[in-house]
């Protein structure tokens, strides 16, 4: 519920209406718990305008990301900050030849190697596959798919799905593709503007094995859609965005929630124009849970998270508490009660239109566009006292399969389990445990025992 839309109500409403307020102090009130810090500014040198992508803990400790512009060549790079510093470290440096402006984000592999895409360069200069292993693994080209934006998602299969926002054998509206590790390519699907245009954000893999997503434009609205596709290719229309009350052209990736439904954002429409959160069902039916207005941020483009407390966290890139409109990082409930987290001011980072990540510290980072000590960006954390955690990757798999496990303190581990059953396992460093599924595991959560208390993942391992 928006703070313009409580006032919406009978004059003879009085108690209900000063009830809601108490409500509405709760749901616009910064929390007195939180710490918000720069962690490093782009000086483009080190990179310089990071977008749409969320950064990515690396197995060895560090955050790693990439940034659109600046580095040597000024066509983008790849980067890695260690949590407690302000140092800046270029992974790899785009020179256009292999690539160049990476506006989506990074994906840490199964193999422990970083894959992403960048939206121009490569041997037709529409844009490539990457990973930080073996450089260029694909080139696209006008008829499979040119300028991609969105982050690589890696299927339960092994490979990578992706979205390209142009090209493709339709006019030119986008494409669904996956590639493998190794850069074989398959065209899942062309839009062709009735059933989609342009999508900007990458996928997500639904429990349910299918890949959902969203397109910016078009759909029989022209507003953009939401829809899921098969790992074959064989897309549905979930839904048509009208650009009223249900949002208006989604920018940004889903997220599926810990209750099954999928999570959004609009960067549009809405009862004020300036974007919306939504929740869709798997077969389609959605709910506005919230309406952005200047003053709680506007214009969400990053696709949500949803935190260990169960509550999503997201950012705008416009709005906030300052005159500046420099945008703000929030929080949302599955019900729809928001809290504006952080205002930026300009120098601590403006419009950050990529999204939060969780590091398994309970901290969460992200990134601005612009703004900070030069105008490049910068790199921030928000504590908002949320406890340790610890991440697998891959999240599924059978018995037998190799997992790594990411976390922070993990030198002395005594035990890991999944679900209830033990695991044999090697502690690589304080941030890194490799096992693998042991037999009679089942679907749940994993836990790792270390001195300083037991851990347990932030979402659970599905057994196949």
């Amino acid at each position: 519920m928006s703070y313009e839309s409580i006032f919406k109500v009978n004059s003879s409403a009085l108690v209900r209406v000063l009830s809601v307020l108490a409500l509405l102090l709760a749901v616009t009130t910064p929390s007195l718990s939180q710490t918000f810090g720069t962690t490093a500014n782009f000086a483009n040198s080190n990179g310089a305008s990071p977008y749409y992508g969320a950064l990515v803990q690396g197995t060895d400790g560090y955050l790693y990301g990439s940034a659109e512009g600046g580095g040597s060549y000024s066509y983008g790079l790849v980067f890695d900050t260690a949590t407690g510093g302000g140092g800046l470290g270029a992974v790899l440096t785009f020179t256009e030849t292999n690539g160049a402006n990476p506006y989506g984000g990074l994906t840490l592999g199964t193999d422990g190697y970083f894959y992403g895409t960048t939206t121009y360069g490569g041997s037709t200069n529409v844009g490539t596959v990457f990973s930080t292993s073996a450089g260029v693994i694909h080139n696209f080209s006008a008829s499979s798919g040119s300028s991609p934006n969105g982050t690589l998602v890696q299927g339960t299969d092994g490979n990578f799905y992706g979205t390209t926002t142009y090209g493709g054998t339709l006019g030119g509206y986008g494409t669904v593709f996956k590639v493998s590790p190794t850069g074989t390519f398959t065209l899942l699907h062309t839009f062709s503007s009735s059933d989609g245009a342009f999508p900007y954000a990458g996928l997500v893999q639904g429990s349910d094995g299918n890949f959902y997503g969203t397109t910016e434009e078009d759909g029989t609205s022209l507003y953009g859609t939401v829809f899921k596709i098969t790992p074959s290719g064989t897309l549905t229309t979930l839904h048509n965005f009208g650009g009223g009350s249900d949002g208006a052209n989604p920018y940004a990736a889903l997220v599926q929630g810990s209750d099954g439904n999928f999570y959004g954002t609009t960067k549009a429409g809405g009862t004020f124009g300036e974007g919306t959160i939504f929740k869709i069902t798997s077969a389609g039916t959605l709910t506005t849970l919230y309406t952005f207005s200047t003053t709680y941020g506007a214009y969400p483009y990053a696709a949500l998270i949803q935190g260990t407390d169960g509550n999503f966290y997201g950012t705008t890139i416009s709005g906030g508490a300052n005159s500046c409109n420099c945008g703000t990082v929030f929080k949302v409930t599955s019900a729809g009660v928001l809290t504006t987290l952080h205002s930026f001011s300009n120098t601590d980072g403006e419009t950050p239109y990529g999204g939060l990540m969780q590091y398994t510290n309970g901290t969460f980072y992200g990134t601005t566009t612009s703004g900070g000590s030069y105008g490049y960006g910068t790199v921030f954390s928000l504590s908002t006292g949320l406890s340790a955690f610890v991440k697998t990757v891959p999240t599924s798999g059978p018995v037998a399969t190799s997992v790594t496990i990411l976390g922070t303190n993990l030198t002395g581990a005594t035990k890991v389990t999944f679900n209830g059953t033990s695991a044999t396992f090697t502690v690589a460093s304080p941030y890194k445990i490799t096992t693998k599924v042991p037999t009679g595991a089942t679907t749940g959560t994993v836990k790792v025992t270390t001195p300083s208390g037991t851990l347990s993942s932030n979402v659970v391992f599905t057994v196949h």
